[in-house]
């Protein structure tokens, strides 16, 4: 994917999180480290199940109307506790807040340049 779609992908989920009231959105940008997996990780987290939801329906109507793009896989959306869909070069992860706490998956990327847009 160009680096400019990785770019406009990453920033249309930003803001999708953002519309349906997503907290702690980080977005890690994984780029410069050899083991990465994908140049981004977008992390955020809802109060229960049904905002879970509600913000992973949202990102995936939004990317599929703005940029006609589908996630590779998708994972999580039977218990809502942690839902990751993976863009290949962007991937997103969106937990309820005490599974975000458990993992830390934000401390197992720390040499990231980490960029927090909405901290509460």
């Amino acid at each position: 994917m160009p680096k400019e779609k990785k770019i406009e992908l990453k920033d249309i989920i930003v803001e999708a999180i953002k519309e349906r009231k997503g907290k702690d959105i980080v977005v890690l940008d994984l780029q410069n480290l050899e083991q990465s997996i994908a140049d981004y990780f977008i992390v955020c987290h809802g109060d229960s199940s049904t905002q879970v939801d509600a913000i992973a329906d949202f990102i995936d109507r939004e990317v599929r109307s703005k940029l006609q793009e589908h996630p590779i896989n998708k994972e999580g959306l039977d218990n809502l506790q942690w839902v990751l869909f993976d863009y290949a070069d962007v991937v997103v992860h969106i937990f309820q807040e005490e599974y975000r706490k458990f993992y830390k998956l934000e401390e197992l990327w720390a040499d990231a340049k980490k960029d927090v847009i909405l901290e509460e």
